[in-house]
């Protein structure tokens, strides 16, 4: 898909919904990249099956490898490893977390302006 002259290109090529959340499945974040668990789509045994692997809503996820044709993938969860198929990642939504130096670095730049607000 082609972006319109002015259209913004967001991080991992997703735009957010109405309430501006960006979201996505699992199988489309890339390695090396965390993300937060917002929904599990799947229903009945499967659902029942990703829950009892700790993928829960609002856990975090960090995705340490692909296999080279793309299933499955190698991520962490509650600090332990875990093989999950890409069928099953399709049926988890999830939203990038910002990484902690940069939610630093943005609290620390804000602090200094709610200072002088209140002078």
């Amino acid at each position: 898909r082609r972006h319109k002259p002015g259209e913004e290109r967001l991080k991992f090529g997703i735009k957010p919904d109405v309430k501006g959340v960006v979201s996505m499945n699992l199988s489309e974040v890339r390695v090396g990249n965390t993300v937060r668990v917002l929904k599990l789509n799947g229903t009945g045994p499967v659902r029942r099956r990703i829950m009892d692997m700790g993928i829960t809503k609002g856990q975090e996820i960090y995705v340490r490898k692909v296999a080279p044709l793309g299933d499955p993938m190698e991520v962490t969860v509650r600090k332990y490893e875990l093989s999950v198929r890409k069928a099953d990642c399709k049926m988890i939504e999830v939203e990038p977390v910002e990484p902690a130096d940069e939610a630093e670095d943005a609290a620390v730049a804000e602090a200094p302006a709610a200072a002088e607000e209140g002078e």
